[in-house]
Formats: structure tokens, C-alpha cells, sequence
């Protein structure tokens, strides 16, 4: 079954699909896949990426295969949650590269933190000597994940799974 994404027809959800597979493909192959020719193909990808639906292409390098195989999530609570404090927190995260991923959370906690690197010592450097320093951090809690079940780093097909 289909999702319906508004303002998006079948052609551009094959176009996302297509792409999120294979961001390498080339337009002709994406005109074979999606069934049009290559002229409205680039046209529709042109405007995605104009609309900002497509926001780039990228390498997915696998970070086991860098010894990166060691992954914590990080509870986050601040001392201050005014918008001023969470700029000052964003912005400090965006700087550390061990971070992941970042989200604010609606919770007891403000921010859960998904925290990459090579080893439990190594982790334990980044949580003392980077994560704790962050503005207006207050405590934190980690969680260190045993496997990963599913991470695909993709939007995947448009289709709901049932």
C-alpha cells in the first residue's frame, strides 16, 4: 500500500524511492525505473531538489568496517531549556563529532544523544571530556546498544509495510 505524501504523485515517490536506494543512479536508468522518459525524470528530480525534497547525495560508508562498532545513547537533562540555552547546546553538538545523531526530546530528559566511537574507553573519554562540557548540561545517562536491529540510514521505500 502506498503512503500519500501531499503534493508528491506516484512518479516522485518512485523517483525518492528509486534514489534512496541507488543515489548513483544515473537519469536514464531512473527514467527506466520509474516508467518515464529522461527529460520530465530530470525535471521532477530538478524540482525536488529545488523544493529541497532531495536535499543531496552522499556516500553510506559503514562504520563497522572503521572500528566504530561501539554505539551509546545518551540521555541529556539541561540546567536551562531557554531558547538561548538550547541554541548555545545545539550549537556545541553540531561540533562534536562522536555525535551521531542529536534529538530533543518531549520527555523527562531534553535531548537523547546517539554517540559513535571505537570503544567503551574511547566512549568513556568523549562522555568526561566532550558531552559533560556541553553548555548547561545538568547530568546524563547512557545506554549502550548490544546490536543494531535495524539501521538503514535511508528513507527507504514509500510504502507502508503491513
Amino acid at each position: 500500500m502506498q503512503m500519500d505524501f501531499p503534493g508528491l504523485d506516484r512518479f516522485d515517490q518512485a523517483i525518492l524511492t528509486a534514489l534512496a536506494g541507488d543515489g548513483r543512479m544515473s537519469i536514464a536508468d531512473l527514467a527506466r525505473r520509474i516508467g518515464l522518459s529522461k527529460s520530465p525524470t530530470q525535471a521532477r528530480l530538478r524540482r525536488l531538489e529545488a523544493e529541497g525534497i532531495v536535499t543531496g547525495y552522499r556516500a553510506l560508508i559503514d562504520p563497522i568496517q572503521l572500528g566504530l562498532d561501539h554505539v551509546a545513547f545518551v540521555e541529556v537533562r539541561l540546567t536551562d531549556t531557554r531558547e538561548k540555552a538550547l541554541a548555545e547546546f545545539n550549537a556545541a553538538v553540531r561540533r562534536v563529532g562522536e555525535i551521531e545523531q542529536a534529538h530533543m526530546i518531549a520527555s523527562n530528559f531534553d535531548y537523547l544523544l546517539k554517540v559513535r566511537t571505537r570503544s567503551m574507553s574511547e566512549y568513556r573519554t568523549v562522555l568526561a571530556e566532550k558531552i559533560s562540557s556541553l553548555p548547561h548540561v545538568a547530568n546524563t545517562s547512557t545506554f549502550v546498544a548490544m546490536e543494531a536491529v535495524k539501521e538503514t540510514g535511508l528513507l527507504g521505500p514509500l510504502e507502508n509495510v503491513s
